[in-house]
């Protein structure tokens, strides 16, 4: 039996290299420089590539993270500034609630129509001009062309005269701007 398992040498080094699988590392390539590079070339691309790869998702993270905090920061600034522009807007109108209050307070006794309507004066043109300073500005609408993107019609009325047909007769309720906003459009009766 001695001589089944090792009947010739040579045949027994082909059986060796048939059994190996294909891309197996042997003691021969290992030995070999240049077989042993060209294996390890792969796993050093492929660390440096997870590196890169890694680096990419770190600086992905940071900036989500970064956009996120930036979102809630502009959120809050916006919602601050919201808070101190009403602010803003009570504290000058503080002094012309106190002018209601004193006028009030000296009318409530008195029987002279013309003293009430003064004091009524005098405040409303304190108003109005307080609110002119923060930016409110009214429309000029009586006898001008009807412009639906400024006015509202309510109804139409036969014009008084031929030049005011098709255009506004009256105004019913005034129309604001605010800068060059328009912040309430003009309700107006035209002429027909």
């Amino acid at each position: 039996m001695a001589d089944d398992i090792n009947l010739n040498p040579e045949e027994s080094q082909e059986s060796t290299a048939a059994e190996q699988v294909a891309g197996e590392m042997t003691d021969d390539t290992v030995g070999n420089g240049e077989a042993a590079g060209a294996e390890g070339a792969p796993h050093a691309t492929a660390s440096k590539t997870d590196a890169e790869l890694t680096d990419l998702k770190d600086k992905y993270l940071r900036l989500a993270a970064e956009f996120e905090n930036y979102k809630r920061r502009t959120t809050k600034e916006r919602a601050d500034l919201f808070k101190t522009a009403n602010q803003e807007l009570m504290v000058s109108l503080l002094p012309v609630l106190d002018d209601f209050d004193r006028a009030r307070h000296h009318t409530k006794d008195t029987d002279d129509a013309d003293a009430v309507r003064e004091s009524v004066d005098i405040i409303y043109n304190k108003l109005n001009k307080t609110l002119t300073q923060k930016g409110l500005t009214t429309m000029e609408t009586k006898g001008g062309a009807f412009d639906p993107e400024l006015h509202e019609a309510i109804t139409q009325i036969p014009a008084p005269t031929e030049d005011l047909k098709g255009k506004i007769v009256d105004e019913v309720e005034k129309g604001y701007y605010l800068g060059d906003k328009v912040i309430r459009h003009a309700k107006v009766v035209l002429g027909q």
